[in-house]
């Protein structure tokens, strides 16, 4: 566990480097080039360490200097702002395959109710679609509060999918044993 919350740190460094700076000093380029100056140092950092860094890390330092530059010169927080909905565009697309949730749950819940897990994977990805348009929405604002408080509830709104969708599975699951028993 300690080792993907390293990870997830790891990917998402410059973009919390980026928020708290700009949180903290309403400067809008000092947040983008620390941002982008923590990008480009993991990077060197990694590569010094002979570390390799995996495919979210190298994507979201790679938005971070894009996007980040794109900020520098229109001196608009907005284009950082809307770097997370790339995320989750990007990760609702993978979640269309379908069937792709069935290698994360418990085998007795891949068995049991294989149609309700493959039905939750599509769910999951209309989540993330529009959880990455209210995103982009919200940084078109360019009110770095509202958007604070949004991406607070896109964390919640995931938290809550999980549990709904964890309490759902119980009872089909359960249900669907007592009617074999039966």
């Amino acid at each position: 566990m300690k080792d993907v919350f390293t990870k997830l740190t790891a990917d998402f460094l410059s973009a919390a480097v980026f928020f708290i700076l700009y949180i903290a000093t309403d400067d809008v380029v000092l947040a983008t080039s620390a941002a982008v100056g923590v990008a480009i140092v993991q990077v060197v950092w990694a590569r010094i360490k002979g570390h390799s860094l995996g495919f979210m890390a190298y994507a979201s330092i790679a938005l971070v200097v894009v996007l980040g530059s794109v900020t520098l010169l229109t001196n608009d927080p907005r284009f950082m702002f809307a770097k997370p909905a790339i995320g989750h565009f990007a990760i609702g697309v993978i979640m269309l395959k379908r069937g792709w949730m069935l290698r994360y749950v418990p085998p007795l819940v891949a068995e049991t109710i294989p149609e309700y897990v493959t039905g939750a994977g599509y769910a999951w990805a209309a989540l993330m679609f529009v959880l990455g348009l209210g995103t982009i929405g919200v940084a078109m604002t360019g009110d770095i509060k509202l958007w604070v408080i949004y991406m607070t509830f896109t964390a919640a709104a995931k938290v809550a999918a999980f549990g709904v969708q964890f309490i759902a599975f119980r009872f089909i699951i359960a249900s669907r044993l007592r009617a074999a028993r039966a």
